[in-house]
C-alpha cells in the first residue's frame, strides 16, 4: 500500500523523487490532512501545521537536503 505524503509548495524536485520512489503526493496548502502519513516542508513546519493537530505524523524539513535524502529520511521513518 502506498504512503500519502503532503508536500509544501515549491518542492517540485522532492515531489518528483517521492513519486519515483513509490509514494503518492498531494499539495500541503489548502488541503485537509486526512489520510496523510507524512508532511514535507521547506522549513521547520511549525507555521504550516496547527499546533493542536490531533494526529501525530512525521514532519520532515527538506531545507538543506537533496530530494534523495528526503526520500531516505521518509523511508527510515516508515521502517
Amino acid at each position: 500500500m502506498y504512503k500519502l505524503v503532503a508536500v509544501e509548495d515549491g518542492l517540485t524536485n522532492v515531489t518528483q523523487a517521492l513519486n519515483a520512489a513509490g509514494f503518492k503526493t498531494t499539495p500541503l496548502e489548502g488541503k485537509a490532512l486526512y489520510n496523510i502519513q507524512a508532511v514535507i516542508v521547506k522549513g521547520n513546519g511549525t507555521d504550516s501545521l496547527a499546533p493542536d493537530w490531533p494526529i501525530k505524523m512525521p514532519v520532515i524539513n527538506a531545507s538543506g537536503r537533496s530530494a534523495e535524502e528526503v526520500v531516505e529520511v521518509l523511508r527510515d521513518r516508515f521502517s
